[in-house]
């Protein structure tokens, strides 16, 4: 070997950002969004006037429907979402009539082809703020536009505190097959301090009675390295969900984006560092909840996912998204793809109200990926499930990914992170613990160094 020359089992990978500092670590899209311009809302617009049949995809690709419920009792110090916590039931109706509006505006283009949306999710915000009666009238409206007789998987975020008894049970009853408890931990200081709403003794009254109404698929937030939380504190929470049983877990490493009130107020103290979890400690707590939810019986299905039945709980949003599927979003800042063009309404309450009034969409920005920055997104966030197939990409693009990607491949096997055997590119614990940071080697050079957001 010559002395220039370094051994594979040498090569480190660079150095973990120890503290957690301002921005986005989770990746969720792609390009990057900061590459997404309001000169491009024509191409989203035109992408809808096309007949199915002339969109540089299959006749059979997939539509799913997305609804931004933005309202919430409080808003959590580390969300970095769009949400209310000051609008009155006039507004909250006007609101949904919007997003109605919108969603009529949309079925009416020939991009939908006579299809029927395979997935439903209602994001947020807090989708359970909404009374019983908008509920009604939210679903209500969207199967008439679109019916819901062909969905696969109707999936509904909630706020534990929201969900009175008869609450859940019309939930249960417009179809929802997926619960999504947003419980983050279940210490009551730690929820206090972090800006949430609910208590402790809210996740258990909610959980049981959810359980018992017989939904399909009961799913549990958690988040690693929230303000204030210890191992202790985290253990425990491991332990307590273990001992509710659901169905799936979603365990995510808190982040600091620029819009979150926790950034406010470093920058009002001139602080660069987060008072949250480091990023070390946060991937060994993740580590830790994956290995104890194993020894349960779950399986771990993604960088933030654990199931207990791998065959019977499915995540239909993620996985349909990630292949590229048709995303019709409606409501307030809402995140859409259409035709291989993404797409992102206006981020705030009257302008957007304002634009459905006027019977105009209101979309505020988006952008045409070419060919390889789709191959790029779909690659990075098949990814993130820790195992891909070579075929689906050469039968889907044409291109032979480990050429394409060989340099990105390369670093990653050097680092220890990745295999490939057969078919199969496949991620190790180290390397899914860590998998946002590794999928910027895939970026093309311009999307590196840009802002994410």
């Amino acid at each position: 070997m010559s002395a220039t020359t370094v051994a594979p089992d040498t090569i480190k990978a660079p150095p973990l950002e120890k503290q957690t500092t301002v921005g986005n670590y989770f990746v969720s899209n792609y390009p990057p969004f900061s590459f997404w311009k309001p000169e491009f809302v024509p191409e989203v617009c035109s992408a809808m006037e096309r007949p199915l049949s002339t969109i540089n995809h299959q006749p059979s690709t997939p539509l799913g429907i997305y609804v931004h419920i933005p309202f919430c009792r409080k808003r959590c110090h580390f969300c970095y979402f769009k949400v209310y916590t000051d609008k009155d039931s006039s507004e909250i109706k006007a609101y949904i009539d919007a997003a109605l509006a919108e969603l009529a505006l949309y079925t009416s283009k020939p991009f939908i082809g006579g299809r029927k949306p395979k997935f439903i999710y209602f994001g947020g915000g807090t989708p359970s703020y909404l009374s019983v009666d908008q509920l009604k009238h939210l679903t209500g409206g969207m199967k008439s536009l679109l019916p819901w007789d062909e969905a696969e998987e109707v999936t509904f975020e909630c706020e534990p505190g929201t969900l009175a008894d008869h609450k859940l049970k019309a939930i249960r009853d417009m179809g929802v097959t997926r619960l999504s408890l947003g419980v983050e931990n279940f210490d009551d200081h730690i929820l206090e301090i972090n800006g949430r709403a609910h208590h402790s003794k809210e996740i258990a009254r909610a959980y049981a009675f959810a359980r018992e109404i017989g939904f399909p698929q009961i799913n549990i937030d958690l988040i690693a390295g929230m303000v204030e939380e210890t191992e202790a504190n985290w253990r425990e929470c491991v332990r307590k969900t273990i001992e509710l049983s659901p169905d799936s877990v979603t365990v995510y490493e808190m982040e600091i984006p620029y819009n979150t009130t926790i950034y406010q107020r470093m920058k009002a103290e001139g602080k660069l560092v987060a008072p949250v979890a480091d990023w070390d400690t946060k991937r060994a707590w993740v580590n830790y909840a994956f290995t104890e939810l194993e020894k349960a019986g779950y399986k771990v299905a993604s960088a933030y996912t654990a199931v207990k039945n791998k065959a019977k709980t499915k995540f239909v949003y993620r996985d349909k998204l990630w292949e590229g599927a048709d995303l019709l979003s409606v409501g307030v800042a809402s995140f859409g793809y259409i035709g291989g063009v993404h797409y992102q309404n206006h981020a705030d309450f009257d302008p957007y109200v304002a634009q459905i009034q006027q019977g105009k969409l209101p979309i505020y920005r988006a952008l045409t990926p070419n060919d390889d920055e789709r191959l790029i997104r779909e690659f990075i966030l098949q990814l993130k499930l820790g195992h891909l197939s070579l075929t689906y990409f050469r039968n889907k693009f044409g291109i032979d990914p480990v050429k394409r990607f060989a340099e990105p491949l390369q670093r990653l096997k050097d680092w220890g992170f990745l295999t490939i055997e057969g078919d199969q590119v496949l991620l190790n614990r180290e390397g899914l613990l860590q998998v946002d940071r590794l999928l910027h080697e895939f970026f093309l050079p311009q999307h590196r160094t840009a802002r994410y957001t």
